[in-house]
């Protein structure tokens, strides 16, 4: 019985944290420079983490078998300008909209497995 009533305890002191798998968008501050002067300023970007499908077969059956989907955050960008204090030219820099999981372009991102241990809630920060 206590190791039910513990069990319950601690799925429950759990329960709160602000954990998700969801891709969305959130602000960050990064540097921007023009005229050798830096200026830090607030853009968004999208984190999170995606579904994904994995397969139970051995990585080396797996492949030939059964081609895994993976997902990753990504969002729509545009680029948005601003102007430092002392310094004639404009700086642009990315900002993302519209968060959401994407299948993995291997172009450009990581989409092979991840070998190594995961918390089941990850922090960008």
């Amino acid at each position: 019985m206590q190791l039910v009533v513990m069990a319950a305890v601690l799925a429950l002191a759990g329960a709160g944290q602000p954990c998700s798998s969801r891709c969305y968008p959130t602000t960050v501050p990064i540097t921007v420079s023009g005229c050798d002067i830096k200026k830090e300023i607030n853009t968004t970007i999208c984190v999170g983490q995606c579904p994904n499908e994995d397969s139970i077969l051995p990585e080396r059956y797996a492949e030939s078998v059964y081609r895994r989907k993976q997902e990753t955050c990504n969002g729509d960008w545009s680029y948005e300008v601003t102007h430092i204090d002392g310094c004639a030219e404009h700086v642009t820099y990315p900002v993302a909209s519209k968060c959401y999981c994407k299948g993995c372009v291997e172009d450009y991102t990581s989409c092979k497995r991840y070998h190594g241990d995961l918390n089941s809630c990850l922090s960008f920060y």
